[in-house]
C-alpha cells in the first residue's frame, strides 16, 4: 500500500474513534490530532452504532500490509475494541466477560475470597489489632483513615509540591518539552476520584474530585497517577516521539475503552513506586512535615502491602453486578465488608461501576497493575532498572498483547 493510503487509512481510523463522541460524549478522552477531521465528526449526521461497527470490521480487514506490524496491531486491538462499544450502542446483548475482553485483551475471573480473608489478616496487623474482623477491623480501619484525612485548605498547596518535586524527577530522566504544564482544579460531583484532560500541545488539565476526603497515604500516588511520571508524562512523551518523530498519526486519538486505557492505567498506578521506589512514603512524609503534618511512613508501607490483597474487590463487584446481575445493595454491601468502606463510599464506587461508559473500566486498574507489573518485575530480574523500563511504557505503543508475548518469551 502506498504511503497516501496508509495515511488515508488511518485517518479513517481517527474518523470512526472521533464519531463515537456522537453516541457517547467522553469517549473520546483525548485528540490532539487535525482539527478538521474533528469538525468533520460533529458536524456529520449523528453515526448509526450499527454501521460504525460495520466500519470497524472494514478497516481491520485492510490493515494487513497497509502499514508496518506494530502499528497494524495496535490499531487492530483497537477497532476490536470499537465494534464491541458500537454492537453495544446498538443494542446488542453482550456478556460482561466478553465485553471487558473485547475492550481490553485480557480474561477476567472472580477472586478467591480467602484472599480477601487474608488481606484482612494482614491489614489487623499493621494496625496494631491482629486477629480483629468484622466490625472491630473495620472501626480500627476508620479510625486509621480518620486520622489520614488532608485538612481541605491544605489539598491544592500540597497537590502542588508533589507535582513540583515529581516533575524534577520525571524531567531529569525523560526530559520533556519547555513548554509542558499541567494546571490542577478542584471539582466535585463526579465518579472519579482524579482526571487527566489532556489538551495536547505538551499540555493537561487535572481534575481532583474533593466530594469525599483526600488521604495523606494516597495523593501523592494521585498526583503521580495523573502527571508525573503517569498519564500527563504519557501523553507528552508520546506526542513528541512517536507523533512528532514518527509520524504514528494514531497515536493522536486516546479512546475510552480501548487496550490504551488498559496500558495507560496500569502504567500510571506504577508510576509513583518507578519514580520515588517503593520507599516512595518516606519521600511522602518529609513534605508533610513542611506543612505540618505527621504521616507514619511504616505504618503506610505495611498498609499498602497489605491492601494489595484487595486488588481484585471492585473487579468482582463490576462481574456480580453486570455478570451475575446481583442486586447492587448486594454488591455495595460486599465493597463495603471487602474494602472495609463506609458507606458512602460503597456509593460512590457503586456509581462507578453502573456508569454506561465506565462500567468495564474497572478491570483497566486491576488487569493492567498486574500485567504491568509482572513485565517490570521481569525487567528488573534480567538486570533493567525499573525506571529505564518504565520509560518503555512511556514512549512506546505498547498493547496487552505485546507484553504478554514479551512476557512468554
Amino acid at each position: 500500500m502506498s504511503t497516501d493510503a496508509a495515511h488515508a487509512l488511518v485517518d479513517d481510523y481517527l474518523r470512526l474513534g472521533l464519531a463515537f463522541d456522537r453516541i457517547e460524549p467522553g469517549f473520546v478522552d483525548a485528540y490532539t490530532g487535525d482539527p478538521a477531521l474533528r469538525a468533520e465528526a460533529d458536524n456529520a449526521p449523528a453515526p448509526d452504532p450499527a454501521e460504525l461497527a460495520r466500519r470497524a470490521r472494514d478497516l481491520s480487514r485492510a490493515l494487513p500490509g497497509a502499514l508496518p506490524a506494530d502499528r497494524a496491531a495496535f490499531i487492530g486491538s483497537h477497532l476490536t475494541a470499537l465494534e464491541c462499544s458500537a454492537r453495544r450502542f446498538a443494542g446488542e446483548r453482550i456478556g460482561f466477560v466478553d465485553e471487558v475482553k473485547a475492550y481490553f485483551d485480557v480474561d477476567i475471573t472472580p477472586a478467591d475470597p480467602d484472599g480477601y480473608a487474608q488481606a484482612h489478616a494482614a491489614i489487623a496487623d499493621a494496625l496494631g489489632v491482629p486477629g480483629a474482623t468484622g466490625d472491630r477491623l473495620r472501626e480500627a480501619y476508620a479510625a486509621h483513615r480518620r486520622s489520614e484525612e488532608i485538612p481541605p485548605h491544605l489539598v491544592q498547596p500540597l497537590v502542588d509540591e508533589f507535582a513540583g518535586a515529581l516533575r524534577e524527577v520525571v524531567r531529569g530522566r525523560y526530559p520533556l518539552p519547555p513548554s509542558e504544564a499541567v494546571e490542577f482544579e478542584i471539582v466535585s460531583d463526579k465518579p472519579w476520584s482524579g482526571f487527566n484532560y489532556y489538551l495536547g500541545d505538551y499540555r493537561s488539565k487535572v481534575a481532583i474530585n474533593t466530594d469525599l476526603p483526600q488521604y495523606l497515604s494516597v495523593l501523592p500516588g494521585l498526583v503521580a497517577h495523573e502527571a508525573y511520571p503517569g498519564h500527563h508524562t504519557e501523553h507528552c512523551r508520546k506526542e513528541q516521539f512517536l507523533v512528532g518523530e514518527r509520524g504514528e498519526a494514531e497515536q493522536m486519538i486516546f479512546l475510552v475503552n480501548t487496550p490504551q486505557c488498559l496500558m495507560a492505567e496500569g502504567l500510571a498506578d506504577h508510576a509513583l513506586a518507578a519514580a520515588k521506589g517503593n520507599d516512595w512514603q518516606t519521600w511522602a512524609a518529609e513534605i508533610y512535615a513542611d506543612f505540618g503534618l505527621r504521616f507514619d511512613a511504616e505504618k503506610a508501607r505495611a498498609l499498602s502491602a497489605a491492601t494489595a490483597g484487595l486488588l481484585h474487590v471492585r473487579q468482582d463487584a463490576a462481574l456480580a453486578l453486570h455478570d451475575a446481575h446481583t442486586d447492587p445493595d448486594d454488591v455495595a454491601e460486599f465493597l463495603q465488608r471487602w474494602l472495609l468502606a463506609p458507606p458512602e463510599r460503597a456509593r460512590q464506587m457503586l456509581r462507578f461501576l453502573t456508569s454506561p461508559l465506565w462500567r468495564a473500566y474497572i478491570s483497566t486498574y486491576v488487569e493492567g497493575y498486574e500485567l504491568l507489573g509482572r513485565w517490570l518485575d521481569a525487567g528488573e530480574a534480567a538486570g533493567d532498572r525499573r525506571i529505564d523500563r518504565f520509560g518503555r511504557l512511556l514512549d512506546e505503543p505498547l498493547t496487552p498483547a505485546r507484553l504478554r508475548a514479551e512476557l512468554a518469551a
